[in-house]
């Protein structure tokens, strides 16, 4: 297939692999919303390029009361949005009150904070007043979900928020979208206020952005190698050296990156409620072997549920999963699974044959067959069911199987922690039903932490806990590419929610 769009020195062409069903952050937690929002609409402060610092961005500063509840942030008072009305405390009131409210059914709103009060005694100043401490609020308020949003436009607009147009105060102004096809984003030509990240604050050097759609991996490489766009991220890992060696094309890794490849355990289901059985799964398999055999090097063996380089990543869960084929064998004898004849282990008359069940697409199907080969070695039989990627939330929100797959994106310990083990998650997505009050009740002294030293010791406590539980089979930190013709300069690679290409400042021909 090829691809042609005109290039030109005002166009930045880009390509994404996947569309969106809106473009309005409030209301999904969709990846590929996220990257598009962030560029035509902005937070109230930015993540540096470390990915654990937040750093001002449409507040300029702010205070934290002594008991972790009021923040009060001092907003700038150049910034305008991009249908010329002037940005002010009223808009992050407005933006805040909509995400919870019970209309949106923000599933990404516990971001902001459990929020008893918003308030702006002037135009320039919010008051963030919270129920309850949340250490992480600075961090989380730097996501997708906490753009401003103009209320004007959310009105004006009403169901068609998001998919016929969005105001925004970003660095880029949403100009138009055909689904599954392109959106096209024009300079915002007032922007000056860009986070200190950036060289240049403002405007972008582009006069348009247009991001074609292009599911198929095949095609993204060829348009690339043929120099007939400008940058790719979503690049397949199989093609990665093959760019690398392209003399027209610069390859370069998003660090740090935290993105978790895990099959996790539907604990309330008999076959997998026994932790050694988990264990021997987890075990039994060699990550080192699936992160060069199938992702050719472009993914790192995960041993723990968090990143080491993440923020209040606990070191002492790093000796809890260790390979160890024969003593997979040893904990399921414990348990009870007897080799039957034909090699597949039983009790009480049922094989140990788990539903698994992951999207079929990207890696994890061929991640998946390898393992239900490493696990045939211990006399387990996993039962592999993909699903499109249009029906597998739906599926995975139901009961009636035992493993699930996905790869995860998250800031820090605590925010995996957070979304994925806290009981009232339960089913989706903490879809191991794991219930426990000791982790509730460490996650929440965590979250309501006043210092670091707390914050990370109870995410710690949960870290340890969860892993010595084997919830999880941890499998791969999977690496990120963005993908440049040499031509472009300037366009860093940012790890935030997979976006890659984040607010584009900098880049340049």
């Amino acid at each position: 297939m090829s691809i042609a769009y005109p290039a030109t020195a005002q166009t930045l062409n880009m390509m994404k692999s996947i569309d969106a069903p809106h473009y309005d952050a409030q209301r999904t937690t969709w990846g590929p919303t996220s990257d598009i929002v962030n560029m035509f609409q902005d937070t109230l402060v930015a993540l540096d390029w470390d990915g654990k610092t937040s750093i001002p961005y449409l507040a300029k500063s702010w205070t934290v009361s002594p008991d972790g509840k009021l923040y009060t942030f001092k907003l700038r008072d150049d910034v305008t949005f991009c249908s010329g009305k002037k940005f002010t405390a009223e808009d992050v009131v407005y933006s805040f009150k909509r995400l919870k409210s019970p209309e949106i059914k923000g599933p990404f709103a516990w971001r902001a904070g459990d929020i008893k009060e918003l308030r702006a005694p002037d135009p320039y100043t919010v008051e963030y007043e919270l129920e309850e401490p949340f250490s992480e609020l600075l961090l989380q308020l730097t996501m997708f979900t906490n753009v401003i949003h103009n209320k004007e436009s959310v009105e004006a607009l009403g169901k068609d928020y998001g998919i016929k147009g969005a105001d925004g105060t970003g660095p880029w102004c949403f100009e138009s979208w055909q689904p599954r096809t392109q959106i096209v984003l024009k300079r915002h030509d007032a922007y000056r206020w860009g986070p200190s990240m950036y060289a240049n604050k403002g405007p972008v050097k582009f006069e348009r952005l247009v991001i074609k759609i292009v599911p198929e991996d095949s095609s993204r490489v060829a348009a690339m190698m043929a120099g007939q766009f400008d940058i790719t991220h979503q690049f397949p890992s199989q093609f990665i050296a093959q760019a690398k060696a392209a003399p027209m094309l610069q390859v370069q890794e998003a660090k740090p990156n935290f993105q978790l490849l895990y099959f996790g355990f539907k604990t309330t289901r008999p076959m997998v409620a026994d932790r050694r059985v988990r264990e021997a799964m987890s075990i039994a398999i060699n990550r080192a072997e699936l992160a060069k055999a199938i992702l050719l090097g472009n993914a790192d063996p995960a041993f723990t549920n968090v990143d080491p380089d993440a923020l209040d990543f606990d070191p002492k869960t790093r000796d809890i999963v260790k390979e160890d084929l024969e003593r997979a064998k040893k904990l399921l004898d414990e348990a009870g699974w007897k080799p039957g004849a034909d090699g597949v282990r039983e009790k009480d008359g049922v094989k140990l044959q788990p539903k698994v069940y992951f999207t079929q697409a990207g890696n994890t199907p061929r991640i998946a067959e390898a393992i239900q080969g490493y696990l045939r070695r211990i006399g387990v039989q996993w039962q592999l069911q993909p699903w499109d990627s249009t029906i597998a939330a739906a599926k995975m929100a139901e009961q009636d199987y035992e493993i699930w797959s996905v790869t995860v994106p998250y800031l820090s310990a605590g925010d995996l922690m957070n979304i994925y083990f806290n009981s009232k998650n339960i089913p989706t997505p903490n879809r191991m039903n794991w219930n426990d009050p000791e982790t509730d009740e460490w996650l929440r002294l965590g979250r309501s932490a006043l210092t670091e030293a707390d914050r990370a010791k109870y995410y710690a406590m949960v870290q340890q806990k969860v892993t010595r539980e084997h919830l999880w089979i941890p499998v791969l930190n999977i690496n990120m590419h963005q993908v440049t013709n040499k031509k472009l300069k300037g366009a860093r690679p940012h790890m935030i929610y997979q976006n890659t290409f984040y607010k584009g400042l900098d880049a340049t021909y």
